[in-house]
Order: structure tokens, then C-alpha cells, then sequence
């Protein structure tokens, strides 16, 4: 898979090029179905299954006051969309020179002379150009025009709502993580890189692992069963996972810890992936360090029953 950037002003070439257009963060099951219809239709032509996406997101550029915290990083999205069979992820750069294209501006500048598309795969509710006054029934007059054509995808429906990243975030921010994975089509994770915390998961005899993420949304403070993918090796470990202050310790800040289950190696310095698959407790102060050892090993029990260990 090509994670490529774009200006519009120079061509970016492959063979027949279906395309999605969109931010695609979380790549959450609305967001499959748009690649599983631009990769059915890229088969079809014998062409190059592409995405087209945005960085930063439009919001963040147009109204910074307004814009969201990314459910993912641009990695992340490209990893995840290269595994629904997407071969080229073509990331424009939004800014105001971006913004400030008119529909057919847009069209004619980024789809057809930059990316050269033949099919174009978009969300029924897609909208484009300055001030968003661009809509799907523009875009097919506009491909009609310019040589390719357009496929509207319905939208897809979750529990009587449609499925969107901002009700994925609403539902992390209440920390339901088995909401959220339910329209995400799999467990919500964060990656980051392990580094040294102040040793007191050690001494205690349940050593951690403090996660430095790159991560912008997390899920409300609390404990979590879950799972740990060690990135270098593939290994994928039983976890809890802490995200909280540390009041029992007069800590500040949120901290983000995992202990993995029966697992002995050194981690730091690698990088790690944390799945959380449910919610566990709420983060509470304990009167002592014995009190809080042993809900520890509750929330260890927990975990091991909820994960079916």
C-alpha cells in the first residue's frame, strides 16, 4: 500500500483509479462499506483501488474552534484501510488554498488532473468545495463531463442511528468502549511508545507499562480490560489497562498503563497497541497502597473472566 501526498499540482498516476473520498477516521462500518464498493468497483475495471483524504481535517482549517480530536492518526487510518484491500491512500494537505476551490475547481484540478480518476465513490450526504456547495448530484453532472462516474453509498445504520465518528467519540468520552467497537466493526486502540514511569507498578509486584501515545481521543479515565500487541514481535497479551491520575498516589495528569497478564520481558522503549474491549471500574482513590493492590488483583480476575482467559 502507497501512502502518498498530493498538491494538485502535479499528476499522480495509476492504472484506472476508483476512488473514495472522505476523512475515514476511525474507518469505522460505514466507512468499510465506502472501500468495500470502491475496491468491488476498481476489480471491475481493472483498475487501482485508491482513497482519497484530507490532512489536516477540513474542520481544523475552516473552524479550529469546532474541530474534533482525531479518532486516529493518518497512519493508523492507512493501516487499517490497506487491510480492507485499499492499494493507494492519496492524502491532500487542506488548507486555505484548498478551501477556497469551488466545486467544480475541486473536481477538475484534484480528481481528474492530479489523480486522473475513472470511478468515484462517495457517501450519499458527500459535500465539497468552497463553503461545501458541492453535492453528489453535481459530482455525477461534473463526471458525466469529465470522464468518470460516480457511485453514491447509502448510509449505514447502527442501532436505528447512522454510524459516524462523532458518535463514536460521544460514546468513548462516556467510556463505553463496547459501543463504540460495535460500530467501529472492532475494539477501539491507541498505539504509543512504552516509556519509564516512576517504578511504583514494580515495587508493588504488578509491573506496567506507561504508554506515551500518539493517540488524540481516549476513552474516559478509568480501568479496562483489554489487549496489548507488542508492534516488533506481533505478540498480543491479556491486559488491564489504567487511565487516570493515580489518586491513591497524589498523582497529576492523566497517565495511560497497562499491566499484561502473565507477561515477563522488558518493554521499554518499544512501541505497543492497547485494544480495550470493556470497562472494568471507574479510577478511585484507596486509603493505601495494600488496599490498592487488591483491587488490582480483582480487576485482574475481571479482566480474565471478560476476556474468556
Amino acid at each position: 500500500m502507497e501512502l502518498v501526498r498530493i498538491d494538485g499540482a502535479r499528476t499522480f498516476s495509476r492504472s484506472a483509479p476508483a476512488l473514495a473520498i472522505g476523512n475515514f477516521d476511525g474507518v469505522h462500518l460505514g466507512h468499510q462499506a465506502l472501500v468495500r464498493a470502491t475496491v468491488e468497483q476498481a476489480r471491475r475495471q481493472a483498475g487501482t483501488a485508491m482513497v482519497l483524504t484530507f490532512d489536516p481535517h477540513p474542520v481544523r482549517v475552516l473552524a479550529p474552534e469546532r474541530a474534533p480530536r482525531a479518532l486516529m492518526t493518518l497512519e493508523q487510518r492507512a493501516e487499517l484501510l490497506s487491510a480492507l484491500g485499499i492499494e493507494v491512500v492519496a492524502v491532500l494537505g487542506f488548507d486555505a488554498d484548498v478551501a477556497a476551490l469551488d466545486p467544480e475547481q475541486f473536481v477538475r484540478a484534484i480528481l481528474v488532473r492530479t489523480l486522473e480518476a475513472r470511478s468515484v465513490v462517495v457517501g450519499e450526504r458527500f459535500r465539497f468545495g468552497r463553503g461545501r456547495a458541492g453535492d453528489v448530484s453535481l459530482l455525477a453532472r461534473l463526471g458525466d463531463e469529465c470522464g468518470f462516474n460516480v457511485r453514491a453509498h447509502p448510509v449505514v445504520v447502527e442501532e436505528g442511528e447512522p454510524v459516524s465518528s462523532s458518535r463514536i467519540r460521544e460514546l468513548l468520552a462516556l467510556g463505553d468502549v463496547q459501543g463504540a467497537a460495535r460500530l467501529l466493526g472492532r475494539a477501539f486502540f491507541v498505539d504509543g511508545t512504552v516509556v519509564r514511569g516512576d517504578g511504583r507498578g514494580r515495587l508493588i509486584g504488578i509491573p506496567t507499562a506507561n504508554l506515551e501515545t500518539r493517540n488524540e481521543t481516549l476513552p474516559a479515565p478509568g480501568v479496562y480490560a483489554g489487549f496489548a500487541r507488542i508492534a516488533s514481535g506481533g505478540e498480543r497479551w491479556p491486559a488491564v489497562v489504567n487511565l487516570g491520575e493515580r489518586p491513591t498516589f497524589a498523582g497529576s495528569g492523566l497517565r495511560l498503563e497497562a499491566h499484561l497478564l502473565d507477561y515477563d520481558g522488558e518493554l521499554y522503549g518499544r512501541e505497543l497497541r492497547l485494544e480495550f474491549t470493556r470497562r472494568l471500574r471507574d479510577e478511585r482513590r484507596f486509603g493505601s497502597a495494600a488496599e490498592l493492590v487488591e483491587q488490582i488483583r480483582r480487576d485482574v480476575a475481571d479482566a480474565r473472566a471478560s476476556l474468556e482467559l
